[in-house]
């Protein structure tokens, strides 16, 4: 196991509560093991559904890994949430990313 997936383990040991911290698990693990990845993913949205910043890259994990279905949940759930924050930076890019994913849809 790569040294900064440890690293990230031992914080979220000493903090299980940290959702930057799963967040970063999840970046990590999509390099090396997409089924734990996902799990993580998964784990967010359920422990942490208003960490904003997981949707956008958990869409676009599952993009790549072929769910289409999940993904476009992902998309639509963060551009809700996004406009619930009034979080505008992040809508765009949700928002902008979701128009590319519809488009390779058709």
């Amino acid at each position: 196991m790569p040294d900064r997936i440890n690293q990230l383990l031992q914080f979220l040991e000493e903090d299980p509560n940290d959702p930057f911290t799963l967040y970063a698990l999840a970046l990590e693990y999509q390099k090396s093991d997409t089924i734990q990845a996902r799990t993580t993913f998964e784990q967010l949205t359920q422990q942490h559904p208003d960490y904003l910043p997981t949707y956008y890259a958990a869409a676009h994990f599952m993009m790549e890994t072929g769910d289409q279905h999940q993904a476009e949940v992902l998309f639509l759930k963060g551009i809700d949430l996004a406009k619930a924050q009034s979080n505008k930076k992040a809508l765009m890019e949700l928002q902008s990313a979701y128009g590319i994913w519809q488009m390779d849809q058709e």
